[in-house]
């Protein structure tokens, strides 16, 4: 494992600000990124038509427009496809421990004891800095519109109105940014791979089971009150989990769901679901997309002061890189909700299936 760990170290930059010195492109072509999404990789040579079908949306969300996005926003994107970032963004290489679901498994290709390799990330600095940009116009457009707010941080507008439509606009840019960058990302995995196994594509049989967004806005088509009606559904700190049959499911999974992703800490577990009609009903679609912190990343640097957690880990059997100790110290496990309760209350509701159990092999962080 840990030539493994090593190698993708090396390969996907990680931490703030983590550039890539062979891929800075000019802004025209990010522009292309920004508006084709994974279409555009697959341009490039990078990837295949089967992950851009097992990709939400395929890997491009419609009505996304460069032109509303700032310069500083695409200036930051340039160097960044294929990075990892800080925080608690990973790749985690590790194997599926348990089989709840047979048959959802099967259908992804999953089984007892295969190796995994799960990866969050997402729109880097350009996506921040869309945030950023937006958050000064959007105060701006609650005083326009005359919109109360009971937090300065629920600032906001119509959605018809002109900044409410370029934030949608730019939005979509970054989500596509975001596709674009865990698909690189896979690219780099893959040939990781490849380096230290000195095994083909074909042997190493290194699949995309699926790729979901998380902490975004999408109109979708749900019932309310019994009417079927046009929503802009907001899935902060969430993830989406469309029912078996929905139209926005891949032809492969149509009978048992959307593959759901719900990582937990680098020390004890993530999970693979599947979503459900109830929680369709009941959620508009959605679920977790996390353990979720019990420590601040200040509480959590206390806890840790002075231990090893890297070592901590390794006696476990998880072999671990950060960009910095600092890193590894704000992301120790116990800074974590225990995924087993949270998934166990996810799918006790209804909300998402369990499909299989990953246990952690080895972990790069940000």
């Amino acid at each position: 494992m840990r030539p493994v760990v090593e190698a993708l170290f090396r390969s996907i930059p990680a931490g703030v600000g983590s550039r890539r010195k062979d891929l800075k492109l000019p802004v025209a072509e990010l522009k292309k990124v920004l508006k084709k999404g994974v279409q555009w990789t697959l341009e490039q040579g990078y990837g295949s038509e089967q992950d851009r079908d097992h990709i939400e949306a395929h890997g491009c969300i419609p009505g996304a427009d460069p032109q509303h996005m700032s310069d500083k926003a695409l200036d930051r994107g340039r160097a960044q496809l294929g990075t990892l970032g800080s925080g608690n963004h990973f790749v985690e290489v590790g194997y599926v421990d348990e089989v709840f679901d047979p048959n959802a498994a099967a259908a992804m290709g999953l089984f007892k004891d295969q190796m995994t390799v799960l990866i969050h990330t997402g729109s880097r600095g350009l996506g921040h800095q869309v945030c950023d940009d937006y958050i000064k116009i959007m105060m701006r457009a609650s005083r326009k519109y005359g919109i109360e707010l009971a937090d300065r941080q629920l600032c906001c507008a119509p959605m018809d109105s002109r900044e409410g439509r370029e934030y949608l606009s730019a939005m979509a840019c970054a989500a596509n940014f975001a596709f674009v960058n865990r698909q690189m990302i896979t690219h780099w995995v893959r040939d990781a791979f490849e380096q230290v196994f000195q095994l083909g594509p074909r042997d190493l049989q290194l699949g995309l089971v699926y790729d979901v967004c998380h902490n975004m806005a999408k109109m979708e088509t749900h019932e309310v009150d019994g009417k079927k009606k046009r929503l802009c559904v907001h899935r902060k700190g969430a993830t989406r989990a469309f029912p078996p049959g929905h139209p926005e499911v891949p032809g492969r999974y149509q009978k048992v769901g959307q593959p759901v992703l719900i990582p937990g800490d680098m020390g004890r577990a993530s999970y693979v679901l599947v979503g459900t009609e109830q929680g369709y009903g009941e959620t508009f679609g959605s679920t977790c997309h996390g353990a979720g912190r019990l420590m601040s990343r200040r509480q959590a640097k206390k806890t840790a002061k002075g231990r090893d957690i890297a070592g901590e880990l390794e006696d476990k059997g998880i072999i671990v890189r950060g960009a910095s100790r600092s890193t590894l110290v704000e992301e120790i496990p116990e800074a974590y909700k225990d995924v087993n309760d949270v998934v166990d209350v996810v799918h006790g509701a209804g909300i998402a299936k369990k499909v299989v159990r990953l246990k952690p092999l080895g972990v790069i962080k940000g």
